[in-house]
């Protein structure tokens, strides 16, 4: 069998990465700053030390293109790290394209996702600086069970604020958390003011995780020192800890004598996606013809229906203000099962990589998606989550086109979590129940009236 023909590319633990890549040395301009959201000023590395250890301050700010992977976090990656990259053998037969179609299988962390690639590192540097209690959110549980996880290897006690709708429908990945150790709430809660306020306004609230963050961020920020928070999205540094998975696929295609044409990632908060494609973004600046598409789903379309814009990270306004695209820090999204893809906001990188026009985005409805997820299951064998089927989608859909030009493109996505938890989600799809929803623009209008005055 030639190289490329193999079936899994995997490597060997001494071939793992022992740096992260840092992008903002390579992005086409510098980022927008970041601003304090009480004073409008942009932010100081004291701003931040009340929410995260001055190790992942450093990471947020820095501008060296890699930064070393303590030994400790390498030997706690070696659980399920590295992962392989696999073809796609049956879909390609299946779609009968002339296209091939490689995942990266991040579903075989712990957790089920890429989710701990940063949820250790943020643990362990949170460990180093005597930190005892974590506060966080999760949308759709995979954030939430990825940080139990890290935090009980490395005994951090851990409160989780979980968008209520998702706390209702994925009871399983509340069950996970708990098994590692975690408490879990549904927001909103009356155990914030974010919380109580929200209830005040309308006690059936589904949520949103702009307002799972506020509830997490109060809880940190008036812990007393306690606490501190930490965001499994968005941020720079999570970014960071992800490339782990676009530096090991690229010394996976280097093994068997490819190069991807395409790259696919889904978009909720840009984490799978920029640790995913961020390594390729200096040889597209180089000239390399690759094309890099971001999929979210119709019903939280950020950054194709979104203005590139600052904002506030939260519904409270507690969080940092950052110049991204955004639906509004109010929206509230309809009650999709994909609930790792409705953030109102995108990560910055993300976001002027895709105004730079370096990357595109495509929005899609749920049962075109939930179809594409059944055909994977059926031919490969693994039930993705929701929100990785949004990337199968697109990725077959580009595989299709192949077959009608004839041309032979290499297309690769990320597989970023199974969906063993999701079932529900499954059998209302296949029960014909499942209800494609576009968010409309008037109210995407109303919820940007909002935005801070920057």
């Amino acid at each position: 069998m030639a190289k490329d023909e193999e079936k899994k590319i995997f490597l060997t633990e001494e071939e793992m990465p022992r740096q992260w890549y840092n992008i903002n040395p390579d992005l086409p301009k510098p980022l927008a700053p970041p601003l304090n959201p009480q004073t409008g000023k942009p932010l100081g590395p004291d701003d931040l030390s009340v929410l995260f250890p001055m190790e992942l301050i450093k990471q947020e700010m820095s501008m060296d293109n890699y930064i070393d992977i303590p030994e400790e976090l390498v030997e706690i990656y070696r659980i399920w790290r590295p992962s392989p990259l696999i073809r796609a053998t049956r879909l390609e037969k299946f779609l009968d394209t002339p296209a091939k179609i490689y995942y990266k299988n991040e579903s075989v962390s712990p957790a089920g996702s890429h989710k701990p690639n940063t949820a250790i590192a943020q643990a362990y540097y949170n460990k180093k600086e005597g930190v005892k209690k974590i506060a966080t959110e999760t949308g759709a549980g995979q954030w939430g069970s990825a940080l139990a996880f890290a935090c009980n290897l490395l005994e951090i006690e851990l409160t989780v604020y979980m968008v209520k709708v998702s706390y209702q429908q994925k009871p399983y990945r509340r069950s996970l958390m708990h098994l590692w150790g975690a408490e879990v709430f549904a927001s909103p809660t009356d155990r914030t003011e974010a919380g109580r306020a929200m209830l005040a306004q309308d006690p059936d609230s589904p949520g949103s995780l702009g307002l799972a963050i506020s509830e997490a961020v109060e809880h940190a920020a008036k812990s007393g020192g306690d606490t501190k928070y930490s965001l499994g999205s968005v941020l720079n540094h999570v970014i960071l800890h992800q490339s782990i998975v676009g530096l090991e696929t690229k010394k996976q295609f280097e093994k068997i004598g490819l190069y991807p044409d395409i790259l696919i990632g889904c978009i909720g908060g840009g984490s799978n996606f920029g640790g995913f494609v961020f390594p390729f973004i200096p040889d597209k600046k180089a000239g390399k013809d690759i094309r890099i598409i971001a999929a979210e789903p119709i019903a939280c379309p950020t950054v194709t229906k979104g203005p590139y814009t600052y904002d506030y990270g939260d519904t409270a306004k507690m969080a940092p203000i950052v110049k991204m695209y955004s639906l509004g820090h109010d929206f509230i999204p309809a009650p999709i099962h994909a609930g790792g893809l409705r953030y109102h906001g995108m990560a910055p990188q993300v976001s002027l990589l895709a105004a730079e026009k370096m990357i595109e985005a495509v929005a899609l409805p749920q049962n075109p998606v939930f179809e594409a997820a059944i055909t994977f299951a059926r031919t490969e064998g693994i039930v993705p989550a929701p929100e990785t089927a949004h990337a199968i989608r697109v990725a077959m859909d580009e595989a299709i086109k192949c077959k009608e030009t004839g041309e032979e493109k290499v297309i690769a996505f990320n597989f970023s979590g199974h969906g063993h938890f999701d079932l529900s989600a499954y059998d209302a799809y296949l029960s014909g129940k499942l209800e494609d929803y576009e968010y409309p623009d008037e109210k995407i209008k109303e919820s940007l009236k909002n935005l801070p005055k920057v």
